[in-house]
């Protein structure tokens, strides 16, 4: 099975790196990019378990290990092979 982990700041938190990166899309000819949010993207392969034993691990170890919950959330997806 594969894990899916995507960890966003959130909504309150100003994401300065974020807005950069807009403002060099659109320096560089988009101005329709209105704004940028950045994250971080992890894929995780899980072995011997169900997806009812691997869900609860992955939220923990998401929030424990990959997110800094104060300022950030995240988010799980399970896909079966």
């Amino acid at each position: 099975m594969k894990a899916l982990v995507y960890v966003t700041l959130k909504k309150t938190v100003l994401d300065p790196q974020g807005a950069t990166i807009a403002r060099a899309l659109q320096g560089m000819g988009h101005p329709e990019i209105a704004s940028v949010r950045q994250g971080k993207f992890f894929e995780i392969e899980i072995e011997g378990m169900d997806a009812a034993q691997a869900r609860p691990m992955l939220e923990r170890i998401a929030e424990d290990v990959l997110s800094n919950p104060v300022i950030e959330e995240f988010r799980v997806e399970l896909l079966q092979d």
